[in-house]
């Protein structure tokens, strides 16, 4: 396993963060997910490239893409949904 950090864009609170952790926790080689919300930053451990892949692509829809891709209007929504879902799932 190997340690890897991202930094994100919409990154706003700790709902949005609990929604980060559970949703990639879910993903196949992926483990230990941590959220630093000061730093705009989301850690985990993966087996592979592919997993990285994987987490990045989830995190884009879930509205919460790496720094410097695109980030419209629409992923910002997203991002508002999944905020107040992470919220809620407490």
């Amino acid at each position: 396993m190997e340690a890897t950090t991202i930094k994100i864009q919409n990154l706003k609170c700790h709902g949005c963060a609990n929604t980060i952790v559970t949703q990639l926790s879910k993903l196949d080689g992926i483990s230990e997910v941590a959220v630093n919300n000061d730093t705009d930053e989301v850690s985990f451990s993966h087996n592979s490239d592919k997993d990285i892949l994987n987490a990045t692509k989830k995190l884009a829809d879930l509205g919460y893409p790496i720094e410097g891709e695109a980030n419209s209007l629409p992923t910002k929504a997203k991002s508002f949904v999944s905020c107040a879902v992470g919220r809620v799932k407490k």
